[in-house]
């Protein structure tokens, strides 16, 4: 090798360790930061939700118009990064986007499929906090989940209905749509002349715009999965009331008129029911309550949605409440770490209505529990372990799930259990929890040996022999 290559050598290897400083230590020019990754790869959903980033809270401004179709939004989204970000996705399925900024400057826009991908203009650190501003309009989409069931914009006689439950919420607001991943909501909605629009938390305000369409603005201030959010506009009768006690929660509801007086009487019990499950199950989680109520054919399903579960008028009964009411502490103040933890909140509400019917129509949930294990449905797969997406909503994870936590309390006793059921919800409250994490708070609670129920009850195939003592 002659000197004159030996000096380009030398310039050569000073470049390339220029280079690397640059890009470690962040310099001018550096690159240091990696893409979000597009999808949290949840066991039923691996493309929901995204990486790199933890929502804190969601700031949606809406305008719908129900003679066109068309939805016009602008999402406000304070997130913190968990990584050094040069990029992040978003969910969104359908609907355009306009533009986006990321603190205020203009960010690049990709659309593939339901991945929104945005890129600042300049990376976010790991730790810091950002806002990403998405402005976009559009006919929001029905969604058909894997079960046949229909979810995300629901079209309504006079109106409009969105629910979240499992994918639905990418329908209406582009956001990181996980359940593991759970932030505060101020939802503000337009809608013309006549209608009204109800969502999640507390309604701080309500007004008349100048062209005579009405303005609604509700507050959740307590953390929420994003399938947990509802939005409800068509004309309807509202009714308040306060949850006994010192917090005083305000529960409003609220009635399309034309099934309003079939299902007064109900409606008028959801404070009392709610105090009954506070007594078993911890104060009540939110500073919110009540119920929405719609004709049978506005939607085909009841759904736990934040602080304001949501009914057709033809499942608005009393053991449905029950069960609906009882998600506020399972399954929406403690959410699911993933879907596979789904049982963890259905399991619950089912119990709850096993409590329910102990307390008030004379039915041991040891009556209830046998019937459970007589219906052969229950036993098709394990409630922890369903085989596919189109499974999570199976007679296993509700029926099932319920049992699993009656054999808890043959195992522990009453004492134990009842102080378990209001235990849980109070550890993890406003968070997300996963089934290791209950049985490992299970098993901190008693001295007794719970394997049989984790391994058979819980965990196993087929269907385990009924346990001794067991009774119709």
């Amino acid at each position: 090798m002659n000197t004159r290559s030996r000096v380009r050598t030398g310039a050569l290897a000073l470049s390339l360790a220029l280079l690397a400083a640059a890009c470690t230590s962040g310099g001018s020019g550096g690159v240091k930061g990696t893409p979000g990754a597009a999808g949290l790869r949840d066991p039923y959903f691996p493309k929901q939700g995204n990486g790199g980033y933890d929502v804190r809270h969601y700031a949606l401004t809406l305008s719908y118009d129900p003679a066109s179709g068309r939805l016009d939004g602008r999402a406000e989204i304070t997130a913190e990064a968990t990584q050094d970000l040069s990029a992040f996705n978003l969910d969104l399925a359908g609907l355009t986007v306009r533009d986006a900024t990321v603190d205020g400057a203009p960010a690049a826009v990709n659309r593939a499929g339901n991945e929104l991908t945005l890129r600042p203009g300049e990376e976010i650190d790991d730790g810091a906090q950002f806002r990403a501003v998405i402005r976009y309009s559009g006919r929001p989409e029905t969604v058909t989940d894997s079960d046949g069931s229909q979810e995300g914009w629901l079209k309504t006689a006079d109106g409009a209905l969105a629910l979240g439950q499992p994918n639905g919420s990418m329908a209406w607001f582009p956001g990181n749509h996980h359940p593991s991943d759970k932030a505060a909501y101020d939802i503000t909605v337009t809608v013309p002349a006549g209608l009204t629009a109800l969502s999640n938390g507390v309604r701080t305000a309500e007004r008349k715009e100048a062209d005579g369409r009405t303005t609604s603005v509700w507050h959740t201030a307590e953390p929420m999965a994003s399938y947990l959010a509802m939005l409800a506009i068509g004309r309807f009768d509202t009714t308040t009331a306060t949850l006994p006690g010192k917090t005083r929660v305000p529960v409003l509801s609220a009635v399309d008129p034309q099934v309003a007086a079939k299902t007064a009487a109900l409606r008028a019990r959801v404070p009392e029911i709610l105090e009954w499950e506070a007594e078993n199950f911890g104060p009540y989680p939110f500073a919110a309550a009540g119920v929405v109520v719609e004709r049978d054919g506005d939607v085909g399903y009841a759904l736990e949605t934040q602080t304001r579960p949501v009914f057709p008028a033809g499942s608005f009964d009393t053991p449905t409440l029950v069960h609906e009411l009882a998600h506020q502490w399972y399954g929406d103040s403690v959410t699911p770490a993933t879907w596979a933890d789904l049982w963890l909140n259905e399991g619950f509400a089912t119990y709850a209505q096993w409590l329910y019917e102990e307390d008030f129509a004379h039915t041991p949930a040891e009556r209830s529990f046998t019937k459970a294990y007589e219906d052969e449905d229950a036993w098709a797969y394990s409630p922890a372990k369903p085989p596919g997406a189109e499974d999570l909503f199976g007679a296993p994870v509700y029926q099932r799930g319920a049992m699993v936590l009656h054999r808890i309390r043959q195992e522990v006793g009453d004492d134990t259990f009842f102080e378990i059921l209001a235990g849980w919800p109070a550890k993890h409250r406003n968070a997300t929890a996963s089934t290791e994490d209950f049985i490992a708070y299970v098993d901190a609670m008693t001295d007794e040996d719970l394997t049989d129920v984790w391994e058979v009850w819980l965990y196993g195939d087929g269907k385990p022999p009924r346990p001794a003592g067991s009774s119709d």
